[in-house]
């Protein structure tokens, strides 16, 4: 392999959290596009709830979040190692230690690196209660080469309320893999689901993500389609699962007892692997994301289901705004059961439309898979490595 390093940092497999899959699926994408001329390596962000994991031998490094020093023993690390020719760091707030994550601070004042940023996270700075926030992100700017936003709000947020000039953003949108398109009724048969209309979400469990009004919803649904069945995917998120155990979980489960669609509702309580998740995508007929914070940049979910050719439907976050407009998915009001009831039941009832929808989703995803994802951020590289 090459003798010429790129550095990645973030959190990395067998930890479970979205930026953990992202970073694998980057690492992989960019080593094939790479071919010789770079091998990449892994900085792993250790959490507080598991001293030790066992990474792969991709992983070289291994920082400790709320352990100062081993930000700096990293940094220390890369410059003295000539094979590192550029890092790449997967900024999410919650992932690094120190208050809003300062400490990834003292490691890039240290760095001698060129280094690119990808921001998970872009939001709008407002100058009183976020000002901490809004001083870290331009730090941050200020120390990488190239920032990566994966929507274009990110990169209009980044300019229009930090400040940072437009020719150091570089909008590169979330990877997906590449799914059959319209496979529905093979993996409904590998799945057992025959004759069902399936609707689902997944991704790691938290309060935010707003799965009780899709529930509700339901009882709306099976009202009209009683096959109706609304699969709802992963495990609870290993931080709140720490802070507050199953308690969200239960009250899922709770208000499917107390309203009734028990046989239309079902949680599959585990973090799947690739391949397996592909198979419950191609599966699904109707895709939902209800989450309610309205500034979520970055859904990887959401670009999953775009990149199957899913129907989706969504309230209006800063990402979903972005990535399912133009007829390429449809919005529901945040917190609002019976609007959800109401979209769904007219994509059933309305095949022509959701056909439209899946390809338009289809078609304009075609740009983010992965093979391409990693081209673009070699070229980066390249770039900043002259």
């Amino acid at each position: 392999m090459s003798e010429r390093l790129i550095q990645f940092l973030g959190t990395f497999p067998p930890r479970e959290c979205g930026i953990a899959t992202f970073s694998t699926d980057l690492v992989n994408c960019v080593q094939k596009a790479a071919g010789e001329s770079f091998s990449c390596r892994v900085a792993a962000m250790n959490d507080n709830s598991c001293s030790t994991y066992n990474y792969p031998s991709i992983v070289n490094l291994q920082i400790d979040e709320d352990e100062l020093e081993t930000y700096i023993e990293a940094a220390e690390y890369i410059n003295k190692n000539k094979k590192i020719k550029a890092v790449c760091i997967q900024h999410e707030f919650g992932i690094f230690g120190g208050d809003l994550g300062a400490y990834i601070l003292p490691f890039l004042d240290e760095l001698e690196k060129p280094v690119v940023t990808t921001f998970h996270s872009v939001l709008p700075g407002d100058p009183v209660p976020e000002k901490r926030r809004v001083h870290i992100v331009k730090r941050i700017c200020e120390n990488s080469e190239k920032v990566i936003v994966i929507s274009g709000f990110g990169k209009d947020i980044l300019q229009e309320k930090y400040g940072i000039e437009e020719s150091k953003i570089v909008p590169i949108p979330h990877g997906v893999p590449n799914i059959p398109f319209r496979n529905q009724e093979s993996a409904k048969k590998t799945l057992g689901l025959e004759g069902r209309t399936v609707i689902s979400t997944f991704g790691l469990m938290s309060k935010r993500k707003g799965l009780q009004y899709v529930i509700r919803a339901m009882s709306h649904i099976v009202e009209k389609h009683p096959e109706a069945l609304y699969i709802a995917i992963g495990e609870t998120h290993p931080v709140v699962r720490k802070h507050e155990g199953e308690t969200y979980r239960q009250k899922l489960t709770g208000i499917v007892k107390k309203l009734g669609p028990r046989k239309n509702v079902r949680f599959y309580n585990k973090f799947l692997p690739l391949n397996e998740l592909c198979t419950y995508l191609e599966a699904t007929d109707i895709y939902i994301t209800p989450y309610y914070d309205p500034q979520q940049i970055s859904s990887g979910t959401l670009a999953y289901a775009i990149g199957a050719g899913k129907a989706c439907i969504s309230t209006p976050y800063l990402y979903a705004q972005d990535a399912l407009r133009d007829s390429r998915g449809v919005f529901v009001k945040y917190k609002a059961p019976k609007d959800i009831a109401n979209k769904v039941n007219m994509l059933i009832e309305d095949p022509a439309t959701r056909r439209k929808i899946e390809s338009n989703a289809y078609a304009y995803s075609r740009s983010w898979q992965w093979n391409k994802i990693g081209k673009a951020y070699l070229n980066l590289f390249n770039q900043i490595t002259g």
